[in-house]
Parts: C-alpha cells; structure tokens; sequence
C-alpha cells in the first residue's frame, strides 16, 4: 500500500509535510486489526478507528515526529474506512492506495471497479493506476 500512496504522491506533487503524513498513514493505517480481533473478535473499520490511533500514535512519538504531524496521520489512520470523512489530498491518497492494494490483492474487488472509479477516486494519478491494473 505504501507504494501505491508514494507514487500517488508523487504525481500529484504533494509538499514534504503533507508526503510524511501520507507515508505515516499508509505504514499504520491497519496498525489496529491485531487490538480489534483481540478486544472485539474483529477487525471491523469501526474498530480499527478506535484501536488504531492510539497504537499509531505511540509509535509514532517514539520518533520524535512532530505533534502536527501525528496528529494528522492519526485521523486518517482512524478514518481511512469513512470516505464522507475525506478532507484533503493526503486522506484522499491513502484511500486510493488502500483501494488499490486490496483491488490487486483480491479478485472480488473487480466488480465494484467502476462504482470506485466514479465514487472513491478523485486523483488522476489514482484513477491511472485503478485503470492500468
């Protein structure tokens, strides 16, 4: 997944800060499936936003990132499976890439192309690689 937000990244020329957050949340962003089967015998989204953050969080601060940054990250990790909560081109970048990765990984995604396409994709770089796969 981390590829595919990179390259997305990259194409639409996104800033340093805005790139770190990208790179941030695509490493992370499933860091919570582990906590919600153990606590809640799921790895269902509304469980990862509750797990996922504070385990992002933790390790991110480790590294001595800035408080801005993880901030950010964090609530896309939280929210990367609430589309209506998509509010900016980082966000926006790392649901492509979680798309794109489990559209390469799982043949059933094939049928719901278009319908992401048309819905979930916004950035051309996005929708050239959901075309080209």
């Amino acid at each position: 997944m981390l590829s595919f937000a990179q390259i997305i990244s990259e194409d639409e020329s996104l800033n340093q800060k805005a790139s770190e957050i990208v790179t941030y949340a695509a490493i992370l962003h499933d860091m919570g499936i582990k906590e919600a089967e153990r606590k809640y015998g799921s790895s269902s989204g509304k469980y990862q936003k509750i797990e996922g953050p504070s385990i992002a969080r933790e390790i991110l601060s480790e590294f001595k990132i800035p408080e801005e940054i993880i901030e950010r990250a964090c609530f896309i990790i939280g929210n990367h499976h609430s589309y209506s909560k998509i509010d900016g081109l980082d966000f926006q970048i790392l649901v492509e890439g979680d798309f794109l990765v489990n559209i390469f990984e799982d043949d059933r995604w094939y049928e719901a192309i278009e319908m992401v396409n048309e819905n979930i994709f916004k950035t051309r770089s996005g929708k050239k690689l959901l075309r080209t796969m």
